[in-house]
C-alpha cells in the first residue's frame, strides 16, 4: 500500500516541481531581471497561497481526521505545527543561503558561490510545499477520489506560485552574467526539494500509525514559518506596499477558492 502512496506523492510533487522548471525556462525568452514591483507581486501572492494552504489543506484536514477517529485534537495539531516551525528555523539557521535582492548570506558561513546560495534560499521555500503536496497525495491514495480533488487543488495552488519562483532564480542570474543554460538549471534545481521532501514526509508518516495528522500540522507550521520569516520581508510588506498586501490577499483568495471549488 505504501508503494501506491509514494507513487501518488511523486506524481503530485513532480507536477509542482515541473511548474518551477517551467518558470526557470523563462530565461530563454526574457533578458531582463524581475522589477521590484513584480517581485512584490509574486512574493505576496506566494505568501497568500501558502497561508491559505496551511489552514485549508493541512491544519483543517488534520483536525478533521483526529475528530473522526475520536482522538485529542489539540496536541497533534498544535504540537505538529510548533515542530514544523522549529524544523524550518533550524534549517534556516544552518543552511547557507542568499535571498533575492540581498547581498548578505545567512546560515553557516561558507565560501559558496552566490548562485548556489540563491538556489538554496528558494529551496527553503520549497521544503514545506513538497511535504504538504506529498502528504496530500498520499492521503488521496488511501482515501480515493474524495481525497484526490483537495490534493489536486493544493498542487494547483503550489504550482501557480512555483512558476514565478523559478523565474525569480533564473532571471537575476542571467542578468548578472550567468549563461542561459546554467541560469535555467539553477532555477530548475530549486524545485527538486519538493519531490525529495514530499517522499520523505510520506515515508516517515507511513512508518508510524496515526502520524499523518502530526505530519500535516508539521507541514503547516513549516509553511507559516516561511511566510513570516522569508516571503513577507522579501515582499517589503512592512513599507506600506499596497501592491504587495493586495497580492497576499489575492493569493489567499485564490487558494481558498481552489480548495472550496475543487476540494
Amino acid at each position: 500500500m505504501l508503494g501506491k502512496e509514494l507513487l501518488f506523492a511523486l506524481i503530485g510533487t513532480g507536477a509542482t516541481c515541473l511548474a518551477t522548471v517551467l518558470g526557470a525556462a523563462t530565461v530563454f525568452f526574457f533578458r531582463k531581471d524581475m522589477s521590484q514591483k513584480a517581485q512584490q507581486i509574486f512574493l505576496g501572492f506566494a505568501a497568500g497561497v501558502m497561508m491559505a494552504a496551511a489552514v485549508f489543506s493541512l491544519l483543517l484536514p488534520a483536525m478533521e481526521q483526529l475528530e473522526s477517529e475520536g482522538k485529542n485534537v489539540v496536541w497533534p495539531a498544535a504540537g505538529g505545527f510548533a515542530l514544523g516551525a522549529l524544523f524550518l528555523l533550524l534549517f534556516d539557521r544552518i543552511l547557507p543561503h542568499l535571498h533575492i535582492g540581498s547581498e548578505t548570506p545567512e546560515g553557516v558561513p561558507v565560501h559558496w558561490k552566490k548562485t548556489t546560495m540563491l538556489v538554496f534560499a528558494v529551496t527553503l521555500h520549497n521544503i514545506p510545499e513538497g511535504m504538504a503536496v506529498g502528504l496530500a497525495f498520499a492521503g488521496a491514495a488511501l482515501g480515493g477520489s474524495g481525497a484526490l480533488w483537495p490534493a489536486v487543488a493544493l498542487a494547483v495552488g503550489m504550482g501557480l506560485q512555483n512558476f514565478p519562483e523559478g523565474a525569480a532564480v533564473s532571471l537575476p542570474l542571467r542578468s548578472g552574467g550567468v549563461g542561459r543554460g546554467k541560469a535555467f538549471l539553477c532555477g530548475a534545481a530549486s524545485g527538486v526539494a519538493e519531490p525529495v521532501f514530499g517522499i520523505l514526509a510520506v515515508l516517515i508518516a507511513g512508518a508510524v500509525s496515526g502520524l499523518m495528522p502530526w505530519a500535516l500540522s508539521f507541514a503547516a507550521g513549516a509553511m507559516i514559518y516561511v511566510v513570516v520569516e522569508e516571503l513577507i520581508p522579501e515582499a517589503h510588506l512592512g513599507e506600506h506596499s499596497h501592491i504587495g498586501t493586495a497580492s497576499v490577499l489575492i493569493g489567499f483568495f485564490v487558494m481558498m477558492i481552489l480548495d472550496i471549488a475543487i476540494g
